[in-house]
C-alpha cells in the first residue's frame, strides 16, 4: 500500500487530510469523531480572548438539495464561542486524546495572540495556526507567537491579500502557510421572503467549498513556487482527487471543511482512501512524491493541437461531451455504438475533456 504519512513541520501525520478551523472541529468531541472519521491530523476552530457571538443563522449551502447545495456555503460565523479556558479544560485535551497532532487556532491581534499561545502550549497543543480575516497584520502576529511558544506556527492567509508578497514576508517567521481563508464578503437572498439568508450585518457571508477551489489552487501554486516552507491547502477539498491536484500544485497537506459539514466527520477517510486507491493505481510509492508536481508545467504554454482522442474502452457513451461542446463538434448514439468529433468543428476548447467523468478523452 501507498504511504500516506506525512511530516509537515515536525508534525507527524498519518495521512494529509486535515481538519480546518470552523463549525466542523467545533470542540473536542467533534475533533475526537474526526480523528476516528480518518482525518491525519487536527485543526482545532479558532479561539480568542473573549469567546464570539455569533449571529444566527450563519451559515447557509448556495442552492438547495443535494446537489446545488455541494456548490459551497457562505458562512457569518466568528470564531469560537467557547470560552478559552473550557478549551483548555476540555477540549483541547479531548483531541489530544485521539494521539494525533492538533493544532490550534488562534486570533486576532498580536496582544491577544500573545496572550493565549502559552496557555494553549502549555495544554499539550502541538501547533498553532493564526488566522487574521482582514488585510494587514501578519508579520506583527507572527513574530508575537514565535516569541510566546517553542510549537510550529502556521500562518492561515485570506485571498483578499498578495498572498505571495505576504507569504515572502512572513516566511522566516513561521513554519507554514495555509492557504485560503474563506472569501467575501458576499449575499445570498431568501427568494420566498426576498430577506438574506444570513442574520449578519447586511446579511453577508464568507464564500467557501467548491466554488473557492479553484481560487485557492491558484494561490497555492503561487505561494508554493515563491516559498520554501510547507504550503496547507484549503478550499474546495471534498475528494482524494481534489487533495491530489492541490498537492501537485505544492501543497504538503490539505484542509477540509465544507466537505465535512455537508456530509460528516467520514469524508477525511473517504479522501484520504480514495488518494491510497489513485496512488496505488499511479504506482506512486508515497503521497509526498506528489507535492510540486504540477509546478514546472506552469511555466510551459500548453497548446490541444489535434483533436481530443477517445479511448473507448473506457467510454460509456453517456453524451455528457455532446451536451457540453458548443461547437457541436461531438456525435454520440449510445444505440449505434458510436462516438464521432467532427475535426472541422473541433475548436480545441478541451470543456469534453475536462467533464468527462470516465477519463475517456485526452489531449491528442
Amino acid at each position: 500500500m501507498p504511504d500516506l504519512k506525512v511530516n509537515l513541520a515536525g508534525l507527524k501525520l498519518r495521512n494529509p487530510v486535515l481538519t480546518a478551523a470552523g463549525p466542523a472541529a467545533r470542540d473536542g468531541m467533534t475533533l475526537l469523531n474526526a480523528a476516528t472519521g480518518g482525518a491525519g491530523g487536527l485543526v482545532a476552530k479558532t479561539v480568542s480572548i473573549k469567546p464570539a457571538e455569533v449571529p444566527n443563522p450563519n451559515i447557509t449551502a448556495l442552492g438547495r438539495g443535494r446537489v446545488k447545495s455541494r456548490r459551497g456555503l457562505l458562512n457569518a460565523e466568528l470564531w469560537s464561542e467557547i470560552p478559552l479556558s473550557q478549551w483548555l479544560e476540555r477540549e483541547y485535551p479531548i483531541a489530544l486524546s485521539s494521539g494525533l497532532p492538533v493544532i490550534a487556532s488562534v486570533g486576532y491581534t498580536p496582544e491577544e495572540v500573545a496572550e493565549i499561545a502559552p496557555k494553549i502550549e502549555d495544554a499539550g497543543v502541538q501547533a498553532i495556526e493564526f488566522s487574521t480575516h482582514y488585510v494587514g497584520g501578519h508579520v506583527e502576529i507572527a513574530k508575537a507567537l514565535k516569541d510566546a511558544v517553542d510549537i510550529p506556527i502556521f500562518a492561515k492567509l485570506s485571498p483578499k491579500v498578495d498572498v505571495v508578497a505576504v507569504a515572502k514576508e512572513i516566511e522566516k517567521h513561521v513554519d507554514g502557510i495555509v492557504a485560503i481563508n474563506t472569501y467575501g464578503p458576499c449575499l445570498r437572498i431568501d427568494i420566498e421572503t426576498g430577506k438574506p439568508f444570513l442574520g449578519s450585518d447586511g446579511g453577508e457571508g464568507w464564500l467557501s467549498g467548491a466554488a473557492l477551489k479553484p481560487i485557492a489552487m491558484r494561490c497555492v501554486a503561487d505561494i508554493a513556487s515563491a516559498v520554501d516552507i510547507p504550503v496547507i491547502a484549503v478550499g474546495g477539498v471534498s475528494s482524494g482527487e481534489d487533495s491530489i491536484e492541490f498537492m501537485m500544485a505544492g501543497a504538503s497537506a490539505v484542509q477540509v471543511c465544507t466537505a465535512a459539514i455537508l456530509e460528516g466527520q467520514t469524508v477525511y477517510g473517504r479522501i484520504a482512501g480514495e488518494m491510497s486507491d489513485w496512488l496505488k493505481e499511479h504506482q506512486y510509492e508515497s503521497v509526498s512524491q506528489l507535492t510540486g508536481l504540477a509546478l514546472p508545467h506552469l511555466k510551459e504554454k500548453h497548446s490541444l493541437r489535434g483533436k481530443p482522442q477517445v479511448n473507448l474502452e473506457k467510454c460509456t457513451l453517456c453524451g455528457l461531451c455532446e451536451k457540453s461542446c458548443v461547437y457541436n463538434a461531438i456525435t454520440v448514439n449510445k444505440k449505434k455504438d458510436f462516438f464521432g468529433i467532427d475535426e472541422d468543428r473541433c475548436q480545441r476548447c478541451g470543456m469534453c475533456i475536462s467533464v468527462c467523468p470516465f477519463y475517456a478523452l485526452s489531449v491528442g
